[in-house]
């Protein structure tokens, strides 16, 4: 367990799924945590779940005004942000790009990567005042691979990745660290949003042989997000079980 004392960490998608694992966890090393999550109820419920005075701010991460608005609060009320790990997104439909809905694609777009572009730069300002931040957007092994039926969320985590490689770079010269993992599927409530053969589909390509598990994925996350992540920035690091070829 990394140490997090004194630290804030600001984890979107924070109420449930991975960004609750890794709150979770970071709350554990002593870190206080801004959840924000577009699901007010469940964010504040995970708020005092999670107690250590974790607050909650609710957040549209496709819309900027609602994410700047988040940002002065989390200021006003914790009076820094040392740590930002990115994990609202959205899975979105399963059907072939020819049949792909123009404003479904363009919803799970706004979300997943535009959010991310949101997030990482209401955040990164103040990081950089600091000299000192650690930034964690959760991508997909699917923005690798790309997944069959599933265009728009395989290219919005191929753009994150991206994204987080340019920021790394840009904030490079600061202890400021950008890293992206690219997990393989994990039971959370995005499995609602699928097809059950896209599910199976999934499972089959994890030489694993099993889905991720939620702890799994905030180990390597909270790695990322501590001190000891002094050299590494603008990376990848893996979660798929063995599906990922590079």
């Amino acid at each position: 367990m990394t140490e997090f004392h004194d630290q804030v960490a600001i984890v979107t998608g924070g109420a449930q799924g991975i960004g609750r694992a890794v709150a979770d966890r970071l709350a554990a090393s002593g870190a206080r945590i801004a959840i924000w999550d577009l699901d007010t109820d469940l964010a504040e419920a995970a708020a005092r779940e999670i107690g250590k005075d974790a607050f909650a701010c609710t957040v549209d991460v496709s819309n900027w005004d609602s994410v700047s608005a988040a940002m002065k609060r989390t200021l006003e009320v914790a009076g820094r942000a040392d740590i930002l790990v990115n994990s609202a997104g959205i899975a979105g439909s399963n059907m072939p790009l020819v049949d792909y809905s123009v404003d479904e694609f363009r919803r799970i777009t706004e979300i997943n990567l535009l959010g991310t572009f949101h997030v990482n730069k209401a955040v990164a300002p103040t990081m950089i005042a600091q000299n000192y931040g650690r930034i964690v957007n959760i991508a997909s092994v699917a923005g690798k691979e790309g997944n069959p039926n599933a265009s728009a969320y395989s290219a919005s985590k191929a753009a994150v990745i991206g994204l987080t490689k340019s920021l790394g770079k840009e904030l490079s010269s600061q202890d400021i660290a950008v890293n992206c993992v690219t997990p393989a599927a994990a039971r959370t409530r995005i499995f609602d949003q699928m097809k059950q053969e896209h599910i199976d589909f999934m499972l089959s390509k994890i030489p694993r042989g099993r889905f991720l598990e939620l702890t799994e994925a905030a180990a390597m996350i909270c790695w990322l997000a501590s001190r000891e992540n002094s050299f590494t920035t603008g990376a990848v690091f893996d979660l798929s079980g063995g599906r990922a070829t590079y």
